[in-house]
């Protein structure tokens, strides 16, 4: 039993000896454990930023998206409301009708979009009705000519592209 006695002082001198010696040394964070910590948040909140820029440029297509084709059901809709006489004579520029327009969707003085529109008699035998295309085009279009737009709208990023068939 007088061995275990004496061990067990022994340890107990040894915890005391190197608790002393932990309570000497000053507590805190080395210079390199900082730098490493600081470089870990860092490309966090890079990542985070990266994120939201993205997520914000996202939202901003997915809004011009749905206006040009809220602009393009609308002009079709517009267009089912004529009938077979106005259809075949559209655009009737003396009721303010237009086959291309340019169109400030939020009315801030800044034009949004362009707006193309081919009525075309269809070819079909005995049918009475119209081929119908609408286009919705990014504002940048603005100065690219109307044929170059209908001949290639994938080129000059097209927003919207409704073909349809109107039938009288």
């Amino acid at each position: 039993m007088k061995d275990f006695s004496y061990i067990m002082e022994k340890v107990k001198e040894k915890m005391k000896a190197t608790g002393e010696k932990k309570a000497d040394r000053s507590e805190g964070f080395t210079l390199i454990e900082v730098i490493i910590s600081l470089a870990l948040v860092t490309v966090v909140f890079v990542s985070l930023a990266q994120l939201f820029t993205l997520s914000v440029m996202q939202n901003l297509r997915s809004n011009e998206m749905s206006n040009a084709i809220f602009l393009a059901q609308q002009q079709i809709d517009y267009l089912r409301t004529l009938t077979i006489d106005e259809l075949g004579a559209f655009p009737t520029v003396n009721i303010g009708e237009s086959n291309d327009e340019i169109i400030d969707i939020n009315q801030d003085g800044t034009p949004d979009f362009r707006r193309l529109t081919v009525v075309t008699p269809s070819q079909v035998a005995n049918t009475a009705g119209f081929d119908v295309l609408v286009m919705v085009f990014p504002i940048f279009a603005r100065n690219v000519a109307r044929d170059q737009l209908i001949a290639s709208p994938d080129r000059y990023r097209v927003r919207a592209y409704i073909h349809t068939f109107i039938s009288r």
